[in-house]
């Protein structure tokens, strides 16, 4: 295969890889061309406009992505393959992009010797798996609808005493939870036990852990999970384990 082809289809693994970590599985990539009636606004011989416009559609091809293609939408020094993504309320984003730039290359004069030993000028592929990223955080804020998956949770999980007399065994399990990893914090407010899971319910914390007489006597946490499911008393070494693979498991 042409090597612009083979570097695109790494980026489409890429940018695909993004997408179904974060579960955006609603998309069509768009092959923006350029209009083949208005060539003079771009720059780049006929030759590499033809050569890089096929391996962006072969690429996509061979990746099975569900693609549209758009004349006139190339950037003036390349073709470009956009990822555009439907956010919760229908509306078509573009996140990730994919471009083939002659332009940069030629104006920086960068050469290498290929094997015939003869000098040539590569051709710049820019890559955003993300595209703009405070777009891309937007959308993903209203796709999962504040709930992050755990592994991007800024706070895993939230430990809440019953009462101030188990403030210190509390303290301890936080302390314990941080060293292997996981987002952990404490409410210690002098508030009721029902007031402060709905209010870390509505922050989306991925998970309550409750500690009162029982727990503290039996080293465990009662585990709340966000939505409501009550999942029992668990020792924290099992939670941390829990915890882990479900992390892995987002991540495969």
């Amino acid at each position: 295969p042409d090597p612009l082809q083979e570097e695109f289809e790494k980026v489409i693994d890429l940018i695909l890889y993004v997408f179904k970590t974060l579960n955006f599985d609603k998309f069509i990539a768009q092959v923006s061309l350029r209009d083949p009636s208005n060539k003079e606004k771009y720059i780049g011989s006929d030759e590499n406009w033809e050569k890089a416009e096929q391996a962006i559609i072969t690429a996509a091809e061979r990746k099975g992505l569900e693609t549209v293609v758009e004349l006139g939408e190339a950037a003036f020094y390349g073709p470009k393959l956009d990822f555009m993504v439907k956010d919760a309320l229908g509306r078509s984003w573009q996140l990730g992009t994919i471009q083939v730039d002659y332009n940069l290359p030629e104006r920086f004069e960068l050469e290498y010797i290929g094997a015939d030993d003869k000098k040539h000028r590569p051709v710049m592929i820019h890559r955003a798996p993300f595209g703009s990223l405070e777009r891309f955080v937007a959308v993903l804020l209203e796709h999962t609808g504040g709930k992050l998956p755990l592994w991007l949770s800024s706070e895993q999980a939230i430990i809440l005493p019953i009462s101030e007399k188990y403030n210190d065994f509390v303290k301890k399990v936080c302390e314990l939870l941080n060293n292997y990893e996981l987002r952990t914090s404490v409410d210690d407010r002098n508030e009721t036990i029902g007031k402060k899971i709905r209010e870390n319910e509505l922050k989306r914390i991925p998970y309550l852990l409750i500690v009162g007489e029982k727990e503290a006597a039996t080293d465990t946490v009662s585990v709340r999970k966000q939505g409501g499911e009550d999942m029992g008393a668990m020792a924290v070494s099992d939670f941390v384990n829990y915890i882990k693979q479900e992390i892995e498991n987002e991540l495969k």
